[in-house]
């Protein structure tokens, strides 16, 4: 089956398309009506369809104009649905969105208004929710366990040692069981 977007862009038998504008314009919409994107994901799908870069960027300019295309709104949502879903961290957030192509100053305003409360009641969550499966397991394995969940979710360390320790201090695990120290 063929590529619609190719087939937009080839226009009718292959030949040169009659509107490159046009094509884009419909590569851009399908895209978003799929789900939303960033300006530099839809630059980068336009570079891949061969869109001539000028042709690329007038339809660029003109969506983010009529608000299609917006940076910001759609790195608080990624932010907001990213924490809320999976749990992630600022550092992970930022991480994504920067991956995505959005600006560093839009990436820093959209983590930094992740409330750092949130962010802890979050590791807390996550925390209690894996606890009970690793009882039964040496106190130490428990901690690098759990510490190391966090890690990979962005938590900063500091952070992820305090939610563990304190979560297994109120389940009742001696501390000094640890057969080494997490630095």
């Amino acid at each position: 089956m063929d590529d619609p977007d190719a087939k937009a862009l080839r226009g009718k038998r292959g030949a040169p398309p009659a509107d490159p504008e046009a094509a884009a314009r419909e590569i851009c919409l399908r895209m978003l009506s799929r789900s939303p994107r960033t300006r530099a994901q839809l630059a980068d799908a336009l570079r891949r369809k061969d869109v001539p870069d000028d042709v690329a960027e007038r339809v660029l300019g003109r969506f983010t104009d009529v608000g299609l295309i917006d940076d910001e709104a759609f790195a608080k949502a990624w932010v907001q649905s990213r924490h809320t879903g999976r749990g992630l961290a600022k550092r992970a957030l930022a991480h994504e969105l920067r991956r995505r192509g959005v600006a560093d100053d839009t990436v820093n305003d959209a983590v930094e208004s992740l409330d750092t409360d949130r962010e802890e009641a979050t590791a807390r969550a996550l925390v209690a929710r894996r606890l009970p499966s690793t009882r039964g397991v040496d106190p130490g394995k428990r901690m690098r366990r759990l510490v190391g969940m966090l890690a990979r979710k962005g938590y900063p360390p500091g952070l992820s040692y305090r939610v563990v320790k304190e979560a297994l201090a109120e389940e009742g695990t001696d501390l000094e069981d640890l057969s080494e120290p997490l630095d």
